[in-house]
C-alpha cells in the first residue's frame, strides 16, 4: 500500500482459529493482517481500502516512535544523546552524557521507583475515596501505561512513563487506584476517576499519540 508516496509491505497471516480480521503497522514498518484463513483476496484488498486511514495514523505513529528514539526522553523533555566513557547517565541543559554499556531499560526503572512510590503516596492520601493502600511495582510493558490486581491490591506501572511528563504518570496512578473501587470501565468507575483528575479525557486523548 502506499502512503504518502511511499509504499509499506502487507502481510497477510491467515490463522483457522480467528474469527476476524485485525491490522496492525509494527516497528518493521508492516501493514500485518491477521484473519481467518479462508478470507480471500477480493475480501482483503476492500478490508485495507476500508482502513486506509486508520492505516496511515497507525504508520504516523510508529514514524513518530522511531524519531523519538533518536533522542533521549525524560519526564517530558527530549535531549540530544552523547555517548561517553564516563560512568552512567549524566543529563544536562539539553544533551545527555550515557555510557555506553549503559542499560537503559534498567536505569528508568531504578529513576522510576522513587519518583512512582512519592506520586502514588499523593494521590492515595488525597483519593476521594477509601481504598486499600496498594503495593506498588514497575517494569516495563509494551501495550499498558498501568494495571491493577483487584485481588492482590497492587498495582503495576510502566516504566516508560518516565519518558513523559508527570501529569501523565499521575493520571496513570489514579486511573488505576480508581480500580480499587470499580474493577471495570463502566461509567461509575470514569466517575471516579474525574473525581480525582477533572481532565483525565485530555490525558488519555494525548497518550494515544505516544
Amino acid at each position: 500500500m502506499k502512503f504518502d508516496d511511499v509504499l509499506y509491505d502487507v502481510v497477510i497471516e491467515k490463522k483457522r482459529k480467528t474469527k476476524h480480521t485485525y491490522i496492525r503497522v509494527k516497528e518493521d514498518l508492516k501493514i500485518y493482517v491477521t484473519t481467518n484463513i479462508r478470507a480471500d483476496e477480493e475480501y482483503l484488498i476492500e478490508v485495507l481500502k476500508q482502513n486506509y486511514n486508520s492505516i496511515a495514523k497507525m504508520i504516523k505513529k510508529q514514524l513518530h516512535k522511531e524519531k523519538e528514539k533518536e533522542k533521549f526522553l525524560y519526564l517530558g523533555k527530549a535531549y540530544e544523546i552523547i555517548y561517553t566513557d564516563n560512568f552512567g547517565v549524566s543529563i544536562g541543559e539539553s544533551k545527555v552524557y550515557i555510557n555506553k554499556s549503559v542499560d537503559l531499560d534498567k536505569w528508568y526503572k531504578k529513576e522510576a521507583k522513587e519518583l512512582f512510590q512519592e506520586r502514588l503516596d499523593f494521590w492515595y492520601h488525597h483519593f476521594s475515596r477509601k481504598i486499600p493502600y496498594p503495593t506498588l511495582w514497575i517494569r516495563k510493558m509494551s501495550s499498558r501505561w498501568g494495571v491493577c490486581n483487584t485481588k492482590d491490591q497492587n498495582i503495576t506501572l510502566n516504566s516508560e512513563l518516565m519518558k513523559r511528563d508527570i501529569k501523565y504518570l499521575d493520571y496513570v496512578i489514579v486511573h488505576e487506584l480508581s480500580h480499587l473501587i470499580y474493577p471495570n470501565h463502566s461509567h461509575k468507575f470514569w466517575s471516579v476517576v474525574e473525581e480525582n483528575y477533572k481532565d483525565y479525557k485530555v490525558i488519555r486523548k494525548e497518550m494515544k499519540n505516544f
